[in-house]
């Protein structure tokens, strides 16, 4: 049972921002990493994936919808996101490979927290969206099918970071690494023995300029310059995603 689990949820090929959420200490010394989907689809697809599977047994990996559809763009069935075309026909066989493995989701003993279920967007489905003010019949719904003994739940997906009780049940969504909704920074939670939602500052500037020179997708320069600077604001996205929970 590990004592102490990070929690890196969507970081879409951005380099720059996930090795500044490995350089934290409490990452570097947490007994596991779970990465919770959404991990290469963006500017720097091979260099993200090698960059975790370079940890080895340390990162618990998790499907998410654009995971999924990389291996479906590869197969000749095209993403409706450009960038996941691209970084598709980047990754190496064995990149595909392993995405093509992942679970839908992982449940792990975490100390202090007892049984925690991990997934993407819900535990039924890697895209469908719940929010931090979803209803609690909506919660309900995408939660029928989680064990009783399941006290918490870990979902990325949304990009933007909250926790809140669900008929008991302790939600956790630890934002996004690589493409966050409302304010720069990589987002993410440590684990154990209880629940910390945390935020990474790095230089943007050095990260936007690293991805524009080193990346060899077309639109690289503004893909970091929208996502990485993170132009689009937590209300903007809620107002977005709000129809696809149901309302």
């Amino acid at each position: 049972m590990p004592d102490r689990v990070a929690v890196l949820s969507d970081i879409h090929g951005v380099l720059p921002a996930l090795e500044a959420v490995l350089a934290e200490p409490d990452v570097a010394a947490a007994d596991l990493i779970v990465v919770t989907g959404d991990i290469a689809a963006g500017p720097q697809p091979v260099e993200v994936l090698d960059r975790l599977a370079g940890l080895g047994e340390r990162v618990c990996w998790v499907r998410g919808n654009a995971d999924r559809e990389l291996v479906e763009a590869r197969a000749g069935r095209p993403s409706p996101i450009g960038v996941s075309n691209w970084a598709a026909t980047q990754l190496r066989d064995d990149q595909v490979g392993r995405l093509a493995a992942l679970p839908l989701t992982v449940t792990l003993e975490v100390a202090g927290l007892g049984p925690v279920l991990f997934c993407h967007a819900t535990p039924r489905d890697d895209e469908e969206v719940v929010l931090v003010d979803s209803r609690l019949e909506r919660w309900a719904e995408v939660f029928a099918e989680v064990p009783a003994e399941v006290g918490t739940v870990v979902c990325g997906h949304t990009h933007m970071p909250f926790t809140r009780l669900v008929d008991r049940r302790f939600v956790v969504n630890p934002g996004s690494v690589g493409m966050p909704y409302g304010g720069p920074g990589a987002f993410w939670a440590l684990l154990g023995p209880g629940v910390q939602l945390r935020r990474t500052l790095f230089d943007v500037d050095a990260a936007c300029a690293r991805i524009a020179a080193e990346s060899t997708y077309p639109d690289a320069a503004a893909f970091a310059d929208e996502y990485v600077r993170s132009r689009h604001s937590d209300t903007d996205a809620l107002t977005v995603f709000a129809p696809r929970d149901g309302r």
